[in-house]
């Protein structure tokens, strides 16, 4: 029997947040978006995630169309090589466009509606790269909307393995995240307590990346927190060990114990 571990593929993560106003002033304006994804996918089937999804070859672009912080800075913010990095940041915009419509990139009068759809359409069958995309349009990526969070590294014992870069952006101004994939059957912005409540009574299934995230998250008013604790965050790789606590498996991470759903 073969026990070598899988090696992980690089993927990428977006934290999409957003301000919601409470007009009864009770609870802290700060929401999350998220996903539930259809149970037929071959990972993470049924769980509610954030936008995200493997790097792709066509993920890098060119440093003339990039706005906003270099490989060598993002490589420092998540402890990897340059190269790796700058995938990182492409599978992050790309995959945050073709999977609730957001696009990090600019300038935003450059695409009308009917652009977007085109280009959107086109990267999600593969027709066009993200690079394509960029130049075709005269848009450059928006890498200084985009903020380090953390970066995952799934366990040895998972046949599907991925070295993941988390990262969190604030909704652009002007734009509007939607359910327009056919990776998930809902998604939606939620309250982050609000949805971890949901996990809790088993109404929603978070993997422990998203549920560490979004507990984190829960100590932030608003998205200027968010960002803030962001300013000098460098993500050092977290590598969870799988234990069996009875019949229940647990990630352990730290001092931290959390429920594999």
């Amino acid at each position: 029997m073969n026990t070598t571990p899988a090696v992980p593929r690089a993927a990428a993560t977006v934290i999409l947040v957003r301000d919601r106003p409470d007009p009864s002033g009770e609870r802290a304006p700060l929401q999350v978006f998220l996903q539930r994804r259809v149970p037929t996918m071959a990972f993470a089937a049924g769980m509610t995630v954030f936008p995200g999804g493997a790097v792709d070859p066509g993920d890098a672009v060119r440093p003339a169309r990039v706005d906003g912080p270099g490989p060598e800075e993002w490589g420092r913010r998540f402890s990897c090589p340059p190269g790796e990095a700058a995938g990182f940041v492409g599978a992050a915009v790309r995959e945050t466009f073709e999977e609730c419509g957001v696009l990090l990139a600019g300038p935003a009068d450059r695409f009308d509606d009917a652009a977007r759809r085109a280009a959107r359409a086109a990267l999600t069958d593969r027709t066009r790269t993200l690079a394509e995309v960029l130049d075709g349009a005269g848009l450059a990526l928006r890498a200084d909307l985009l903020h380090p969070w953390a970066r995952w590294v799934t366990p040895e014992q998972e046949p599907r393995r991925y070295d993941a870069a988390f990262f969190v952006a604030a909704l652009p101004a002007g734009q509007a995240a939607d359910a327009r994939t056919t990776e998930a059957v809902e998604a939606r912005w939620w309250y982050p307590a609000d949805i971890l409540g949901e996990h809790a009574a088993g109404a929603a299934r978070l993997m422990p990346p998203t549920w560490l995230a979004l507990t984190d998250l829960t100590g932030f008013d608003d998205v200027a927190a968010v960002l803030a604790a962001t300013a000098d965050r460098v993500a050092v790789p977290i590598r969870p060990m799988l234990v069996r606590r009875g019949e229940r498996m647990v990630a352990v991470v730290g001092d931290r114990e959390i429920a594999i759903p």
